[in-house]
Parts: C-alpha cells; sequence; structure tokens
C-alpha cells in the first residue's frame, strides 16, 4: 500500500525542495562570479552587448608578459596518432563520436572541468566519462573565458573570445593521451578532426530540450546511465548534444545536479574510471609547478623530529577568498544552500552542520554560516592549527608534522600580511601564497590550475564547501588516495 501525501504537504515540500536546488545552483554562481550561461552563450553567437563587463580586482593588474600562443601544443594536438581517417574501427572514417556543444563557455574554469569527466575539472571531465561508457570518442574542446576574467586586455588577445587549450589545463585520456594498456576504447579527439572525420551533414543532432525533462531530478547515476543508453543504442556514429530550449542550464550534467547531493551517487562509478585515473598534471602546469617549488624550502631551524626532502609532505594549503566572496556567502546563507558537489561525500571531516537552536534566516544562522564560508582572522588561524594537530593525531606512533604553508587566496595587501605575520608565530616558517609564484605566459594563463596542483599535493588542505575550486581539487585528492582527515572545510 502506498502513502498518499496530501495535495497541500506536497506541495510545500515541493517548494522546499526547489529553494535548497536553487540555493546550490546559486553558490555556484556566486562563487565563480558568474553570470547566466545563456546570456554569455548568447555573447559568444552575437557579439558583445553594449553593458559593459564587471571587472573585478583581481583581473586589474595586466601580465608584464604577452599572451601565448601555444603553438607547440597546438602542433601536438593536430598529429595525435587517433587523427587518423584510415585507422580501423572504433576510431578512423567509420568510428563513433560525440561532441557536446552544451558544454559551458565563457564561465569560470572549475565548472567547465565539473562536467568533462562525469569539467575544464569536472564538468568536461564526466562529459568524458560518458563518451568512454558508450563507445564513443570524446571530441575535447578548448576553454573559452569569459574575457572579463581573461588576464590580458583586449588589444593584446590573440583570439576574441579568448581560448586555452584544454591540454595546457589539464592531461590524461580526456585530451587524446593513451588509455590504459589493452583497453580497446576510442580515444579522445580535438573538435578540428571531429569537423573533418564527421561533416556537418553526416551528425545526428539530440537536442537537451528533447532529453532532460524526462531526467529532471532524477539521481545522477540515473541520469547518466540514461544518457549512456542513448549514445551507445544510437545507430549514427556522429553525435552532436546541443543546447535547447530556454534552459539557463543547458548542460548535460547541469548546476541542478553538481549543486546537490543526486551527484553522490556516480562518485563510486567516476572516481575508478579512466577519466579520473588517468587525469594528469598538464606538463605546462607541472612545469611551472617545478619551477615554483623553491620556494618551499622551509625556512627557520631544523625541526626536533625526523623530516624528509618532500616539501608537500610537511605542507597544509588554505583556500582563502576575500572581498568579493562576501556578498556571495550572504547569498549562500539567504538559500540555505549546501556544499557543492563531491565536498558533500559522507567519508569527509566537516560536514555543514548546525546546532539545533541555530535556525535558519536568523541572526545566529548567517554568524554560523559566515565562519563556515567566509572565516574571519582569528578563524583562519585556529582552523590551521586544528588541521594540524587532527592530521598528527590521525596517525599515531609516526611523526607528521606541518610547518609549510600555501594560501591560494586573491588577497593582496596589509590583511595577508598580518595574517602571515600571526600564522608565523603559530609555527607556520614557511609561507608562500598565490601572489608569490613566478609565472611566464603560459603560467599566467593556466594559474588556477597551478594553484589546484600545489593544493592537490599538498599533506592537508582546507578549502570552501561551497566552492567547485575546492570540490574539483577534492576530487584529485581522493583519486590519488589522499586520507579524508586531509581534507577539510572552513
Amino acid at each position: 500500500m502506498s502513502l498518499q501525501i496530501p495535495h497541500s504537504a506536497r506541495a510545500s515540500f515541493a517548494r522546499h525542495k526547489t529553494k535548497c536546488l536553487i540555493g546550490s545552483v546559486v553558490a555556484v554562481i556566486f562563487l565563480l562570479f558568474l553570470s547566466s550561461p545563456a546570456k554569455t552563450y548568447r555573447q559568444f553567437i552575437t557579439g558583445p552587448v553594449t553593458e559593459p563587463p564587471q571587472v573585478y580586482q583581481e583581473t586589474l593588474s595586466q601580465p608584464k608578459v604577452p599572451p601565448p600562443p601555444y603553438t607547440s601544443l597546438r602542433k601536438w594536438e593536430e598529429n595525435l596518432p587517433q587523427h587518423d581517417l584510415n585507422l580501423p574501427f572504433p576510431e578512423g572514417k567509420n568510428g563513433r563520436y560525440v561532441k557536446f556543444s552544451n558544454q559551458i563557455i565563457m564561465l569560470g574554469w572549475n565548472n567547465v572541468l565539473n562536467e568533462v569527466s562525469v569539467l575544464a575539472s569536472v564538468m568536461t571531465l564526466m562529459n568524458a566519462h560518458l563518451a568512454y561508457s558508450s563507445g564513443r570518442s570524446y571530441v575535447f574542446q578548448d576553454y573559452v573565458w569569459k574575457p572579463e576574467y581573461y588576464p590580458w586586455p583586449e588589444k593584446q588577445r590573440l583570439q576574441n573570445p579568448p581560448r586555452t587549450p584544454l591540454g595546457a589545463l589539464i592531461g590524461g585520456s580526456v585530451v587524446g593521451q593513451p588509455f590504459d594498456e589493452g583497453d580497446t576504447a576510442p580515444r579522445s579527439v580535438s573538435d578540428k578532426y571531429f569537423d573533418k572525420v564527421c561533416p556537418f551533414n553526416e551528425r545526428r543532432f539530440i537536442y537537451t530540450g528533447d532529453v532532460k525533462p524526462i531526467l529532471a531530478w532524477k539521481q545522477g547515476d540515473e541520469i547518466f546511465d540514461y544518457w549512456s543508453k542513448l549514445l551507445r543504442d544510437a545507430p549514427e556514429r556522429c553525435i552532436e548534444v546541443q543546447s535547447s530550449g530556454d534552459d539557463k542550464f543547458p548542460q548535460t550534467f547541469d548546476l541542478w545536479l553538481w549543486g546537490s547531493d543526486r551527484i553522490l551517487p556516480l562518485w563510486d562509478s567516476f572516481s575508478k574510471s579512466p577519466t579520473s585515473r588517468l587525469l594528469t598534471t598538464s606538463p605546462i602546469v607541472g612545469a611551472a609547478v617545478k619551477r615554483n617549488e623553491y620556494l618551499f624550502v622551509p625556512r627557520g631551524p631544523r625541526p626536533s623530529y625526523p623530516v624528509g626532502p618532500d616539501p608537500y609532505a610537511r605542507m597544509l594549503a588554505m583556500h582563502i577568498r576575500r572581498g568579493d566572496f562576501k556578498g556571495a556567502c550572504t547569498h549562500l546563507a539567504t538559500w540555505n544552500s549546501t556544499f557543492y558537489s563531491w565536498n558533500l561525500l559522507p567519508q569527509l571531516p566537516d560536514p555543514l552542520t548546525f546546532p539545533p537552536h541555530i535556525v535558519w534566516n536568523t541572526t545566529e544562522y548567517f554568524d554560523a554560516h559566515s565562519e563556515r564560508c567566509l572565516p574571519d582572522f582569528d578563524q583562519i588561524i585556529r582552523k590551521a592549527k586544528d588541521s594540524r594537530e587532527d592530521y598528527a593525531k590521525a596517525s599515531p606512533g609516526r611523526t607528521r608534522a606541518l610547518d609549510i604553508m600555501y594560501l591560494l587566496t586573491n588577497e593582496k595587501g596589509e590583511w595577508i600580511e598580518k595574517l602571515k605575520a600571526s600564522l608565523r608565530k603559530d609555527g607556520w616558517r614557511t609561507i608562500v601564497t598565490s601572489n608569490d609564484l613566478e609565472l611566464d605566459s603560459e603560467g599566467v594563463d593556466t594559474n588556477m590550475a597551478i594553484d589546484m596542483d600545489i593544493a592537490r599535493k599538498a599533506a592537508v588542505f582546507v578549502g570552501n564547501g561551497w566552492s567547485s575550486f575546492t570540490s574539483n581539487i577534492n576530487h584529485r585528492r581522493l583519486v590519488d588516495g589522499k586520507e579524508p582527515i586531509s581534507i577539510r572545510f572552513w
């Protein structure tokens, strides 16, 4: 016998659920300073609008080096061995391909990355995982910048809108590198090769407006399995997924999904997939990290306990956003938003919970929420100390001391200098920030991916639970085998 729920109760529940989901989407948008994907896509297609773009303080300082042309990387990409029409099935002129033209463009890098595996971090990754599961070559595409976030002014841009090759930001099978030995899955190809092997008149177009309404509010694994079967069973060898309708988030795996716990059923298969396991740091990002590792050489007297030469084994990395983050956090609290994506995994410490006496939309709630979203000076110092102590206690009988700190931050000036001085008094003798890195033009263009890789390698990472940036770092850390106690939230 099924339970009959009164209409008024169902309506109330639906409103509550909708508000929470909307709040999760708002979290992603405000944390990454995004505007509507529909609006930015229209700008991309039709050209600039008359209203001036909003430029944030962190983008106002122009690099001293020109933007990179990526000549060598473009050549390498063009000459990938799978870009050969004469290869046997499942590649070549008879191979099976899928291009996701509904992928995010002109948004924050981390949102793009989310869509490709299960981004350019998780969106790109999710689409690649879907292509693999359906037996088709994934068609990778450039990361297209939202112009006001691009480090160089318009007069210096090599393209409009600016683009960065996906292979500059990430490495692995998603950008055409090999799968595991013995894996016969078709390799990823570039969008330029797709145009060659799949002429426009030979493509089947699948429109999201015909599929997504069927899947609204279903669990992530159900959405994935539906799309996987659709792509696998389609007889056409060339498929292009395009947006349709008035859906402001037309991606296959959209922000309504990533901003809720409905994504969690996908974690097990996604984290074990070749897309995740073979995801690597790009050579460009790896070289920039390596070039700056001298900054992490420990300062101060030699510790009284044994230490090894690896600075990352002694490092605590913390993601600290300031200034522009205040408004974002207020919106998150207003919508009672949950943490984002993989930050919701139940095995991670510091879940988003408040004492029973703290009720939503009260002064007490906003204060408690601010501590988790925009920690103040003293809260940052306390969290660093607690994370260091908890990490040491989790390994009894073995010394695991942290004395090197890396701050992923957009903050400059007096506030950050005072914070560093206080942290040094608490035993952090070596402190480096994002602003201390020495970067060439390719490094400036990929600076966020550089920050992410340093945080991935650190012994302990403290991030913001509402941030897709933090979520993508945690994805890499967990796939790398980092223990949950090394992944913390404000």
